[in-house]
């Protein structure tokens, strides 16, 4: 597989530079974490902003399911709901006893397009470098024109 942006796509989490996860593919991601002994999360959101790394939670955490096709099951329920929100999936591993991510990618994203961020880079005085994220959806230039 190549790794690309097609169409600048909001980059979140592993595997985002890949097409669109198969459900084939993402059971074998759930089996992977399942394997690791990681509880799995199904969460959505209509915002995908970079510092909204709270997403709503679909359910509870599945820290007992051991079969793949029940993530998956909820999975598919979630996009049933929310058909135009992204969905992702996340590994927690809590053997130290708290909760840390150890592996979240989307697997669900808008059927329309994509409005994504841009990272602006100023540079201050006293060698002061600031950063800020911009919505393209604030610029008048559709995709595929926006780093033109």
């Amino acid at each position: 597989m190549a790794m690309t942006n097609p169409g600048s796509r909001i980059t979140q989490g592993t595997f985002s530079f890949l097409h669109d996860l198969t459900d084939e593919e993402i059971k074998s991601q759930v089996e992977y974490c399942l394997a690791n002994g990681w509880a799995v999360n199904v969460e959505f959101t209509d915002d995908p902003h970079p510092r909204n790394t709270y997403w709503e939670m679909w359910g509870m955490p599945m820290f007992d399911v051991k079969d793949p096709a029940a993530v998956l099951y909820e999975i598919n329920e979630c996009r049933k709901a929310f058909p135009s929100h992204y969905i992702r999936v996340t590994g927690f591993d809590s053997n130290r006893g708290w909760e840390t991510p150890r592996l979240s990618f989307i697997v669900n994203r808008p059927t329309e397009e994509e409005p994504g961020f841009r990272l602006v880079r100023t540079e201050d005085e006293g060698r002061t470098i600031r950063y800020t994220i911009q919505p393209y959806v604030t610029q008048d230039r559709p995709e595929g024109e926006r780093y033109r």
